[in-house]
């Protein structure tokens, strides 16, 4: 005999309006909404904590390399031998010698703290390719004795120079002479101009070729170290260690996982935090489901009389209200979970939209590190918020479901 579950069609059932219960409907219908805002934030702000880790870590190696390995004293003077190993060494796709300073570029009257960066345009390359993110000039122009060199964009905006422009290059390190220490000083035509989208490197750098470098710090035959280029980004503290400990060591090694270690850590511990701030928004409208369902078991305490007289169990009134409750939950996280998707895959065009009508930019790139507001929805977090939400939805339908199930038949149908 095929067995009817009428439960399910009772809890359904509760779910429509009626003349009678339109109170109460639109109640369960401000529960619903309430719970698929709280769906919805919570998928938006975590899938933005995603986008912004991800955008992060993606124009951090677009300038810095996996991996670097440096002399203890700040340089490496047998570097040609180390990057032949190292060059061949299993794991590593490619390596390139560097120099790197602190310096000061002066234009004009304007001056500005820059990290001078030398490199071999070929074997540079082959490490990090920067020509997606060249505005102008080619890493090629950076010729042995051409004395060029290639600024980010933010600090060619903050020296007021265009390409072809010269500026003097000026580092710590200084002559002896009778006048005094006279810091060593040169100039340097702007072949590029750069810009990786973060304001910590378009505001600092410039590259310049290595030989020119290494003249004017006069480093001689030295270079400051070596920069790998990995097959498995996520391997660079294990393989950069085993590849230092090939070439002899003694050298100083550093990868990208901790030489940005705060802004990754900073943004795991504020995901975590906002995730339990948003839970409790998540919980407050779960728990609206209680008063619905408070308000539905005492309307409907005649028909759950009835119900019970023909020979309902307990269990089954007990089922009707979890059900009813439960489908209020299932359609609040649905609508937030489309709600929700649909604003974070469009986040960044609303965003530019919003700025466009107000004429004011919400994200400063001298302090978020980035202009735009990305967003990345991880199915993994999805699950979890949905799954958190319905548990709640399920819990707040028990204290209802229980009172309904308890109620005497010969009570209600008195009182009624």
């Amino acid at each position: 005999m095929k067995t009817y579950w009428y439960e399910a069609f009772l809890g359904v059932r509760y779910l429509r309006a009626s003349r009678r219960r339109g109170f109460v409907s639109l109640i369960a219908g401000i529960a619903i909404v309430g719970l698929a805002l709280g769906v919805a934030v919570l998928i938006v702000v975590l899938s933005v904590m995603n986008g912004f880790e991800e955008v992060l870590r993606t124009r951090i190696l677009s300038l810095t390399a996996h991996a670097t390995i440096s002399g203890v004293e700040g340089s490496l003077a047998n570097w040609r031998a180390d990057l032949k190993k190292l060059q061949n060494f299993p794991g590593i796709i490619a390596a390139a010698p560097y120099i790197e300073e602190q310096g000061l570029m002066t234009h004009a009257d304007k001056s500005s703290g820059v990290l001078l960066r030398g490199v071999e345009a070929e074997s540079e390359a082959r490490v990090v390719d920067l020509s997606p993110h060249l505005l102008s000039g080619r890493l090629s122009d950076l010729s042995p004795g051409s004395y060029r060199v290639i600024l980010g964009k933010a600090l060619a905006d903050e020296l007021a120079v265009k390409v072809g422009d010269r500026v003097v290059l000026i580092v710590a390190l200084g002559d002896v002479t009778p006048l005094g220490v006279i810091p060593r000083m040169r100039a340097f035509e702007v072949a590029g101009l750069l810009s990786v989208g973060m304001y910590e490197y378009d505001r600092r750098i410039a590259i310049v070729a290595m030989q020119d470098a290494g003249k004017l710090l006069r480093m001689g035959d030295e270079v400051t170290g070596i920069r790998l280029n990995l097959a498995d980004m996520y391997a660079a503290p294990r393989l950069s260690h085993t590849a230092a400990m090939a070439i002899g060591g003694g050298v100083q090694v550093q990868d990208w996982t901790n030489e940005h270690v705060n802004f990754f850590r900073s943004i795991a511990i504020t995901k975590r935090i906002l995730f339990v701030i948003l839970s409790l928004m998540v919980a407050v409208a779960a728990f609206n489901i209680v008063s619905t369902m408070v308000m539905v078991v005492k309307e409907k305490r005649r028909d759950i009389a009835i119900l019970r007289t023909f020979g309902s169990s307990p269990a089954s009134i007990l089922s009707v209200f979890i059900v009813q409750g439960s489908l209020i939950g299932v359609l609040g996280i649905a609508v937030g979970v489309g709600f929700g998707v649909a604003l974070a895959v469009n986040l960044q065009d609303l965003v530019h939209g919003l700025e466009a009508i107000v004429g004011f930019k919400f994200l400063d790139a001298r302090v978020y590190f980035m202009s735009d507001l990305p967003a990345h929805v991880r199915a993994a977090d999805v699950i979890r918020i949905c799954g958190f939400a319905f548990i709640l939805a399920c819990l707040s339908t028990v204290y209802p479901a229980v009172r309904a199930a308890r109620l005497l038949p010969a009570e209600s149908l008195r009182n009624d």
